[in-house]
């Protein structure tokens, strides 16, 4: 603790709070309130989580400030949730963003300044965004048709546990679990071709409305 940066603990502090103010269980249960009442794509909804893009920009200016004028900071220098917080506003963020600080945050794992788990949860993220299948399963949401919540497409699914063990993630079914979900591998690749089909339509339908 001898070792911290007081001063940019308490700034990542801050700025903890702010990713993690919106993204509570009270908000989150709003959120699927007005996708059951309005529909996932609707404007009730984006204009609903605007706030929480707008919020999310503001956290990213503060960040990338960070990263680039000290790369990025490992626990020993900010503490855990400091470190945590450089994720999620990068996890948070833009696709161009998360691309840009991939490599970044690649070098920082190797270095020890950051977790294996947390590089996961992005990896899967930027792969989806670009149209992809995911490695780790990280990425659960509502099928895009039914609203029925699902593990987003994935790559060889049969393996998925072992890829999540070498990088510290627990079982699938033990991390869906928390969202009232079971894992059923065999179930999972029947409806995979459609689930990839539906995201992949939606994903064109958003470049479009750029």
């Amino acid at each position: 603790e001898a070792n911290l940066d007081k001063k940019l603990v308490a700034i990542l502090d801050t700025i903890y709070v702010d990713d993690q103010k919106y993204r509570n269980d009270q908000y989150i249960q709003r959120s699927k309130d007005i996708a059951k009442e309005y529909g996932w794509e609707s404007k009730e909804l984006k204009d609903y989580l605007k706030i929480i893009k707008d919020q999310d920009s503001i956290n990213l200016i503060k960040i990338e400030k960070i990263l680039d004028e000290h790369g990025w900071l490992g626990a020993d220098l900010v503490g855990n949730q400091g470190n945590t917080t450089i994720f999620l506003v990068i996890q948070h963020s833009d696709l161009k963003t998360q691309e840009n600080y991939l490599p970044m945050m690649h070098e920082a794992v190797q270095n020890g300044n950051a977790k294996a788990q947390d590089l996961a949860f992005l990896e899967d993220r930027v792969a989806l965004r670009k149209g992809e299948r995911q490695i780790y399963g990280s990425q659960i949401g509502p099928d895009p048709e039914t609203g029925e919540w699902t593990v987003a497409p994935l790559i060889d699914p049969d393996n998925v546990d072992k890829r999540r063990a070498e990088v510290g993630l627990g079982t699938l079914q033990d991390y869906i679990s928390d969202y009232g979900m079971t894992w059923n591998v065999e179930e999972y690749k029947k409806k995979l071709p459609e689930l990839e089909m539906r995201r992949k339509n939606l994903l064109e339908k958003k470049q479009k409305n750029k």
